[in-house]
């Protein structure tokens, strides 16, 4: 593995190790795209909020230090997440 490639695992997590990506959860008038990445045997809550289409669509994607063992468990704790940014933030997330 090269230097670049290195920095690029670590703060992205290896591709090959990343989870897929799950369904689209609808909150309000935002988008919610769980998409824990897989690191070792855990799970680090990940994800993107996205609001409108086309030209108008805005985008946060996020990787949070929590790590849970169980997938399910980290994608259920990544849409309360996501849900409380949003009802904190509502569009000032995407500045």
């Amino acid at each position: 593995m090269g230097f670049f490639s290195g920095l690029k695992s670590l703060f992205l997590g290896d591709s090959s190790g990343s989870a897929k990506t799950s369904e689209t959860i609808k909150y309000n008038d935002f988008s919610i795209i769980p998409a824990p990445i897989r690191e070792g045997g855990q799970y680090r809550v990940a994800g993107t909020i996205t609001k409108g289409e086309g030209e108008a669509l805005k985008t946060h994607k996020f990787i949070r230090s929590d790590v849970i063992d169980n997938r399910d468990e980290c994608i259920s704790l990544t849409i309360r997440k996501a849900k409380l940014a949003i009802d904190q933030s509502e569009d000032r997330i995407f500045n």
